[in-house]
């Protein structure tokens, strides 16, 4: 059975609940509509006890552009996203076949598992318009390789599916992403609930801390940029499909 939200498609089948990204219109930007139908769908397969574990995916050629800049979500609500990822008694996994940028990485780094086609690629694009992954860096920094994270947070270069493997951000790639992941989802029906639960919590201690000693910090880290002149100037750019005024 299939239920179609406003900007989310959910199904289920077999324990796995597929909840699908689905405003392709604009890249599956994380809106402030979206971030809450997807916060309102986890909740409930929380409390299901047919869900054995979630997989987060998308429709179109994007799994998720990041920040929707003409309808953003709280930053609160969006950590509390993050959180609520990282903290489901059940373990959520990422199906990409696209391409993944800023916000959407964040969402990446909060899952369990997360699988990409090769031919998916990946850019931290927030320097380029004059912000930081301030708030994704919740999920991200404990999971990837410093020197990788230097480098795709400092310069905004795209990077593919391989490299996003070695870098700590995704568990696998694989030219048939569905075909990869076939055997981790059995294996995850074939696992207690209890067990699941219990081995989750052990495996995102290491998270939680990073979100109850820093997410204040940079939840307001990053409203002060998103305020600054830099910043106007960055996203007027990227909506006006031009340079932005300081690019060299």
């Amino acid at each position: 059975m299939t239920q179609r939200l406003t900007l989310l498609a959910t199904a289920h089948e077999r324990g796995i609940t597929t909840l699908t990204l689905d405003s392709p219109a604009n890249r599956n930007a994380l809106s402030a509509r979206l971030v809450g139908e997807l916060g309102e769908a986890l909740a409930d397969c929380a409390k299901d006890e047919s869900v054995r574990a979630v997989v987060l995916t998308h429709t179109g050629s994007t799994f998720s552009a990041g920040a929707d800049l003409k309808a953003p979500p709280n930053p609160y609500t969006f950590v509390g996203l993050l959180r609520q990822i990282v903290t489901l008694p059940k373990p959520v996994v990422a199906r990409v076949t696209g391409h993944v940028r800023a916000g959407g990485l964040g969402l990446l780094g909060a899952c369990d598992i997360a699988a990409a086609s090769t031919g998916a690629d990946f850019a931290f694009t927030e320097v380029r318009i004059g912000v930081a992954p301030a708030v994704i860096s919740l999920p991200l920094l404990p999971r990837m390789d410093p020197r990788a994270a230097e480098r795709y947070y400092l310069t905004g270069e795209r990077f593919d599916a391989a490299e996003a493997v070695r870098a700590g951000l995704l568990t696998l790639a694989a030219d048939d992403v569905d075909e990869a992941l076939a055997p981790v989802l059995d294996g995850l029906r074939g696992a207690s609930p209890q067990g699941l639960a219990a081995s989750k919590e052990l495996l995102a201690a290491r998270l939680i801390e990073a979100f109850d000693r820093d997410a204040e910090d940079l939840v307001q880290r990053s409203a002060s940029l998103f305020a600054s002149a830099e910043a106007r100037e960055g996203m007027a750019a990227f909506l006006e499909r031009r340079d932005p005024a300081w690019a060299l």
